[in-house]
């Protein structure tokens, strides 16, 4: 699966995957599922899926947010928003994407002990 890069529009994330066939794609933005999330076939392209991810309202923070879009349990990209005051640097972007692929990554490790 090769995921093209995406870009917003009208309030929704929009990028192209080439598959062989089309991929379950999720979203999560603090470790809270993002609804609505559609994979479909791009006419005429064989192979190729349009992937849309709608930025509800409840992710619209002051501050960084990052919504995780995820395939099988792999982040195949990511979506960074900045809102309200000029931040000091990008570096609270990358602070804020580690900060929720370790949360997704302490849950499926305490998933993991739990099925034992």
């Amino acid at each position: 699966m090769k995921l093209e890069p995406g870009r917003i529009s009208g309030g929704v994330w929009e990028a192209e995957v080439s598959a062989a066939e089309a991929p379950v794609i999720a979203a999560m933005q603090g470790g809270r599922a993002v609804e609505g999330v559609t994979v479909v076939p791009v006419p005429g392209a064989v192979g190729r899926f349009a992937v849309r991810v709608p930025i509800p309202a409840w992710a619209l923070n002051e501050g960084v947010q990052t919504i995780l879009v995820q395939s099988g349990g792999a982040t195949v990209a990511t979506v960074t928003l900045v809102a309200g005051e000029p931040l000091e640097g990008d570096i609270r972007a990358e602070l804020d994407l580690v900060r929720a692929e370790l949360d997704l990554l302490k849950r499926a490790f305490q998933r993991h002990v739990r099925e034992g």
